[in-house]
């Protein structure tokens, strides 16, 4: 019963994977503890993941408006405006008017 009832657990949380990583215990459970392992190491890497896609992203669109990246976090900086690089993405991709004003705010405080 309890043997039963652990393997019905691992194959329910293995539903989805490809091939005998999902059909068979023994495999399964073996594809398990690696998922379970990556999901817990990469959860950290997540977020400087995140904030290299975010940089990236303010980078092109800095450039497009005659700055660098480092120059326009250093101008916003000195003029004290406090909108994470997160915030700074999000604008560069979907709202490019607001982005502008932003460098513009960044050059007259180099």
């Amino acid at each position: 019963m309890t043997r039963h009832a652990r393997h019905k657990k691992v194959l329910k949380l293995t539903k989805g994977y490809r091939a005998s990583n999902s059909k068979l215990f023994r495999v399964a459970n073996e594809q398990l503890l690696h998922s379970m392992y990556y999901s817990f190491a990469h959860r950290r890497k997540k977020k400087s993941d995140f904030r290299k896609l975010w940089i990236a992203r303010i980078n092109a669109a800095a450039r497009s408006n005659g700055m660098s990246y480092s120059t326009m976090i250093h101008g916003l900086k000195n003029a004290g405006v406090t909108v994470d690089r997160k915030i700074l993405a999000d604008l560069a991709v979907n709202d490019a008017t607001a982005f502008s004003q932003y460098t513009d705010i960044a050059k007259a405080n180099q």
